[in-house]
């Protein structure tokens, strides 16, 4: 098995509704050395993107909070997470904050203060515009803590354990090839069928080769239809991934079958592999390539 890696940065999406705890998490996050920002506008993510590309590795841990204070910009939020989930060097999570809604009423005659969204009328009121304003936002968001049975020390708690540097989750591409005749594998997340290419096992001196061999990968990657498939498939993938990394999948396991999983699978999961190991941490498993081996003795 090889592997490839990225710097990969953590970025903190903090949103939810007015109440629910948001001061308390953003600063939760700078205790945990992340680089934070309090109600960043949708529209500047981009150029504070390029900021952090800029930076190095100085601000490999931010934490953004976004919600409706700046709701004139708020059309703009979800272009922005479109175009941050198709990063492959950052890894975006959003951190939905809810509570119920006697709980938020409760709060806000706590402390006396206005709902930014119903600031003359019932904290009620924009309460329930912002709920229903937020619902699409709240189906994006890869983490939900309800903080209505929390105090703010629970939160913070939470919060520590969840994103310190021990449980940061690394998105790993898997490229496995595989043989038919063997069965599918049962983990495989994406399944490709590589046996309409020109099979090499048919010229006897590459037969007892796999697709490790220069030789062999040679053969399998010099036809036309061989280039066409890698292109379509590396697009595919291009497109694929970054959505899978954004909905908080660890792992992606990507399966190249062929006949035997001897030749062709082989060398085109390296292929592939290799083709995504500059942007992803990969992995590269040939799950059926000692099978004539054993099939030997």
């Amino acid at each position: 098995m090889s592997t490839g890696a990225v710097n990969d940065t953590q970025m903190v999406i903090i949103t939810g509704m007015s109440g629910a705890g948001k001061t308390v998490a953003i600063q939760s996050f700078e205790d945990l050395g992340f680089f934070c920002v309090d109600n960043l506008p949708p529209t500047l993510l981009p150029k504070f993107l390029e900021l952090m590309k800029e930076s190095g590795n100085k601000m490999n841990k931010v934490a953004l909070v976004m919600d409706l204070r700046g709701r004139e910009f708020f059309d703009h939020l979800f272009k922005a997470l479109d175009e941050l989930s198709e990063t492959s060097w950052v890894t975006p999570q959003i951190l939905f904050l809810d509570a119920d809604d006697s709980t938020l009423v409760r709060r806000y005659k706590e402390t006396r203060r206005s709902h930014p969204l119903a600031p003359s009328g019932l904290p009620l009121e924009g309460i329930k515009l912002e709920r229903e304003l937020l619902e699409e936002l709240k189906g994006r968001a890869q983490l939900i803590y309800n903080t209505s049975q929390m105090k703010p020390r629970e939160l913070r708690e939470k919060i520590l354990t969840e994103f310190s540097l021990n449980r940061k989750t690394i998105f790993t591409v898997n490229v496995m090839s595989f043989g038919f005749k063997h069965g599918i594998p049962i983990d495989a997340d994406l399944v490709f069928d590589v046996r309409f290419l020109p099979n090499p096992h048919y010229i006897e001196h590459m037969r007892p080769k796999t697709g490790l061999d220069e030789e062999v990968s040679s053969y399998v990657l010099k036809w036309t239809e061989t280039s066409k498939f890698l292109e379509k498939v590396t697009e595919l993938l291009s497109f694929m991934l970054p959505h899978y990394k954004r909905e908080g999948k660890a792992q992606l396991v990507v399966a190249i079958g062929c006949t035997g999983g001897q030749h062709r699978s082989v060398a085109l999961a390296e292929y592939i592999a290799n083709h995504f190991k500059k942007d992803y941490h990969t992995a590269i498993t040939h799950r059926d390539i000692e099978r004539r081996k054993e099939n030997a003795k």
